[in-house]
């Protein structure tokens, strides 16, 4: 029976530490190829390949255009690309693609996971490290499902946990340890026989059949034909994709809840509320700046009006100035509002608190925790991206 011969591997926040740690355990026999997907800023130049090469002692390859996938290499996304594993007409290669953005990252880690369990089935391993949100978590469950293995790191030992917590959470997860064990496990699980892929009426009934598979691989990679299609998959939804604003398809099936739209942006359900929770900040900054400058105007209407002796002019202007500084006081509570902190506002006079909980923060999932734009600790000359997504 074929054993496990492709790795896949993503992480974003906190992720090259881990990463680094992982490769320093793999054998230098492995007897699979290994593609990794960290979140890179696009227009930074990336020396993620040469840290990695260091760390282990396999041959660490930044990812090429059409590189064939060798058993015992390590292939790196490269910035503003994504990852993709091609079945070929003779042996699997890579394949880059500046395509939509997945989770508002390119590269992003479920391309290269759905790619991978389509062309290598049962055969692949996925691996989830440290990072911010939940990318990776869909891309592992369509690993999963067609008979891979899904292997996770300890959210206790991630420096940000949300990743590998969405994973555990949404995936039937075989193995969770720390990033220093898994390279010796990947070694092992390498060598086993992989299992049989489950059949295409039982894939079909779990959303991840193979010709939806490849249409959303053929959308990624910008390839026409798919493009050019009427055909959609999922179902509308009432959201509006953050990146361009068309309509957002629900295509969840029986895995997390994700969503894609018309040209192809796709977001994971954490990934569209962070997107939101930016739109609705942004919206009521744009709105205190327009109060403010109400109030302003009316101070010098006002002004001008008592300076003419119009007091019922002046009146007026001063009651619509007062109205705006009481609408911008309300827009500044809310924006004082912080659900990630944990810190509650005070408490409008009058307002009941009995049955507030004594603590938020400490009740907030673990998925959701280091979402707040948490810093990579490995330096910024590695060319990997740091903000939370």
């Amino acid at each position: 029976m074929p054993e496990h011969d492709l790795i896949v591997i993503g992480a974003s926040a906190g992720g090259v530490e881990a990463v680094s740690k992982l490769v320093a355990g793999l054998p230098p026999n492995l007897p699979a190829a290994v593609c990794v997907v960290v979140h890179l800023r696009p227009y930074s130049e990336s020396h993620l390949a040469s840290v990695l090469e260091r760390a282990g002692s396999l041959p660490v390859l930044a990812a090429k255009q059409d590189m064939p996938l060798r058993r015992g290499t390590i292939y790196v996304a490269v910035p503003d690309l994504h990852l993709l594993v091609s079945r070929g007409d003779v042996e699997p290669t890579l394949r880059l693609v500046r395509g939509p953005r997945e989770n508002r990252s390119r590269p992003a880690i479920d391309p290269l996971f759905r790619s991978a369990a389509l062309a290598y089935g049962p055969r692949v391993i996925g691996v989830i490290l440290s990072g911010a949100l939940d990318d990776g978590t869909a891309g592992l469950w369509t690993v999963k499902d067609r008979g891979g293995i899904a292997v996770v790191q300890d959210p206790h030992d991630a420096a940000v946990p949300s990743m590998p917590a969405s994973a555990l959470a949404e995936v039937e997860v075989d193995h969770v340890t720390t990033a220093e064990r898994i390279g010796a496990l990947l070694g092992r699980l390498a060598r086993e026989p992989a299992a049989p892929q489950p059949s295409e009426a039982e894939l079909g009934r779990r959303g991840d059949a193979t010709d939806q598979l490849d249409r959303e691989l053929g959308i990624v990679a910008m390839d026409d034909e798919y493009h050019q299609s009427a055909e959609r998959y999922g179902e509308p939804s009432r959201f509006s994709c953050p990146e361009c604003g068309g309509v957002l398809w629900d295509v969840t099936g029986q895995g997390p809840v994700r969503f894609r739209c018309e040209v192809g942006h796709a977001h994971s359900a954490a990934s569209l509320a962070e997107a939101q929770t930016e739109s609705i900040e942004a919206a009521m900054w744009a709105a205190l700046r327009a109060l403010e400058d109400r109030m302003e105007l009316s101070r010098r209407r006002a002004a001008t009006a008592r300076s003419n002796g119009l007091r019922r002019l002046a009146e007026q202007v001063a009651v619509e100035e007062q109205a705006a500084q009481q609408h911008a006081a309300a827009i500044r509570s809310l924006l004082r509002l912080n659900g990630r902190s944990g810190i509650r506002p005070k408490p409008s006079p009058g307002e009941d608190t009995a049955h507030r909980p004594e603590r938020a923060a400490s009740n907030r999932p673990e998925a959701e925790r280091g979402t707040g734009g948490e810093l990579d600790p490995v330096d910024d000359s590695l060319g990997t991206d740091t903000r939370a997504f």
